[in-house]
């Protein structure tokens, strides 16, 4: 089973919502979570915040963070949560490539995930071509937030 499925499934069953903030990947992990079964049902939205304003005045993002950081990750996740109102959040932030950023070579991704049981983040390293970067990381973010949903304990996700 594919983990859109798995994920729309879950979160079906266990009437959970879904939420994802984006940076990286400029809204094809939205796009990607919206084809999932009924996701008008459990996905509430998504963020796709760009700009460091957007990401600090929309998301609650600490100023002066590196925007390519485990905690940016966290933050962008947790932020999307309480925006809206949701049970999980995934978030993508990173280096698509082809060319470093600020000192980050190109492929260096974070996914963040927020729950009631807290945050956290994983990273990746994803090649250094946008082409390869972008769909790999939506398709960890997909994994994270199926695999976030599934070891949620129910009645403990809000």
């Amino acid at each position: 089973m594919n983990d859109i499925r798995r994920l729309a499934e879950i979160a079906q069953h266990r009437g959970i919502r879904i939420a994802v903030a984006e940076s990286l990947t400029s809204g094809l992990l939205a796009s990607e979570v919206g084809k999932g079964q009924n996701a008008g049902e459990w996905f509430a939205g998504g963020v796709v915040a760009y700009l460091y304003d957007i990401k600090q005045n929309v998301l609650g993002v600490e100023p002066n963070l590196d925007p390519c950081s485990p905690e940016c990750a966290e933050q962008l996740a947790a932020g999307v949560r309480d925006l809206m109102d949701a049970d999980v959040a995934v978030s993508t932030t990173g280096v698509g490539g082809p060319e470093p950023s600020d000192g980050h070579p190109p492929g260096t991704v974070y996914l963040g995930w927020a729950s009631a049981s807290g945050v956290g983040h994983v990273r990746l390293d994803l090649g250094d071509e946008p082409e390869e970067v972008l769909p790999a990381a939506v398709d960890a973010a997909i994994t994270l937030l199926a695999d976030t949903v599934e070891r949620s304990a129910p009645g403990s996700i809000r």
